[in-house]
């Protein structure tokens, strides 16, 4: 074999080596965009999680958890709803939570002094103070200083808890003294005592008169802006899964999330 042909020969063999390198190389590279594209969705979190959420948020957040899990399959979000103040005692006691999502920022920050929360929470609405009455408003209350008639039946939240916290703050600014009957734990069971009747009125959120379908009028007045409630969520550190709790919480403040808390009545924070 000549020179000339022996040096062809060796640049056909190598012409063929790079050909078949830079073939495999494009096959490769799909090959490896694929394995990133499944890895990245094996990485979205799965599982359940356990979210604490205040009374006022029940409806909202059981419409946003379904939502979840519906564009999310293999998640399950299950809910603990009651006044702010019992969900952070509960807590703080060991109950096995993965988010809390407060009524106001002073109970949440009851947790983040002791280290509970895992990072800083976030605001994600809003929410002032409405006179739920029963239907047709009998008693004819207009304003706040109606509520101090000696013939009216008012019940309010008791001040640990957010909805009671901000009556005392109206209080304060307008001078008001208000007499209630009843103080309760919750702003779901102040608004049930006024649909059942048993109270003729009820300091709630103006979220719960638009969610009762009816079953009570709602009285506005100026004095409520004097007592803004903004509501923080947070992932908690003993999480058993932070991950799809992280998730979750995104979520809320996403736009879809921000949609259906607007739908409620809730304010932007």
């Amino acid at each position: 074999m000549t020179t000339h042909v022996r040096t062809a020969a060796l640049l056909i063999a190598a012409t063929a080596l790079v050909t078949v390198g830079l073939a495999g190389c494009a096959t490769a590279a799909p090959g490896t965009g694929a394995s990133s594209s499944a890895s990245s969705a094996s990485a979205a979190p799965t599982g359940t999680i356990t979210v604490f959420a205040a009374a006022s948020l029940q409806k909202t957040f059981t419409t946003l958890g379904k939502q979840y899990e519906a564009a999310h399959p293999g998640t399950t979000i299950t809910f603990s709803f009651a006044g702010s103040s019992d969900l952070v005692t509960q807590i703080q006691n060991g109950a096995p939570a993965d988010v809390f999502a407060s009524a106001d920022e002073a109970n949440m920050d009851k947790l983040v002094g002791t280290d509970v929360t895992a990072g800083s929470p976030r605001a994600f609405a809003t929410n002032v103070l409405e006179i739920a009455v029963a239907p047709g408003n009998p008693k004819g209350i207009t304003s706040l200083d109606d509520l101090t008639a000696s013939d009216v039946q008012l019940v309010t939240c008791a001040t640990p808890v957010p909805c009671g916290a901000a009556t005392a703050e109206v209080e304060q600014a307008t001078g008001v003294d208000l007499r209630p009957v009843s103080e309760e734990q919750s702003v779901t069971d102040v608004l049930g005592k006024v649909e059942s009747g048993q109270a003729d009125a009820g300091l709630v959120y103006a979220t719960d008169v638009e969610g009762a379908d009816g079953k009570v009028d709602g009285v506005r007045f100026d004095a409520a802006s004097k007592a803004v409630n903004t509501y923080p969520i947070g992932v908690l550190e003993h999480s058993s899964n932070p991950g799809l709790a992280a998730a979750f919480t995104a979520y809320v403040r996403s736009e879809a999330g921000r949609k259906v808390l607007a739908d409620a009545g809730f304010g932007a924070p």
